[in-house]
């Protein structure tokens, strides 16, 4: 469903720097206040491609359910929703999967699970 989406809706890969670029144009990074080399990220922005975000969203918030349910000990998903709110903890996966589907599209790859994640 989300690979004809971004078929879609987005441009191609190519015209993006890099996987923070692609999260920035779906709106799924914090808006920068920087200045004189102090970084100040501010609210995740909301402009850029709704129904891709939206679907990348969905899905990390299922994920995020299920882990809430069930946490994994040690995984990074576990330890965020520890500290963080559930819907601020699906936006950073959110992001996180949006960089996953820039490198894998770049390179054109399958996806590959982490080989540490797997062997645990």
């Amino acid at each position: 469903m989300i690979s004809l989406a971004i078929e879609a809706f987005a441009p191609a890969m190519a015209s993006f720097r890099s996987g923070r670029d692609f999260a920035a144009w779906l709106g799924l990074v914090p808006r920068q206040f920087s200045s004189g080399g102090k970084e100040r990220l501010g609210r995740v922005s909301k402009p850029g491609q709704a129904d891709i975000r939206r679907l990348l969203i969905i899905g990390a918030m299922s994920q995020v359910q299920v882990v809430s349910r069930k946490p994994t000990p040690g995984s990074w998903l576990a330890r965020m929703l520890i500290r963080k709110p559930k819907m601020l903890v699906a936006i950073a996966l959110a992001n996180k999967m949006a960089r996953k589907i820039w490198a894998m599209l770049t390179k054109k790859e399958d996806y590959r699970e982490n080989l540490l994640a797997a062997a645990a």
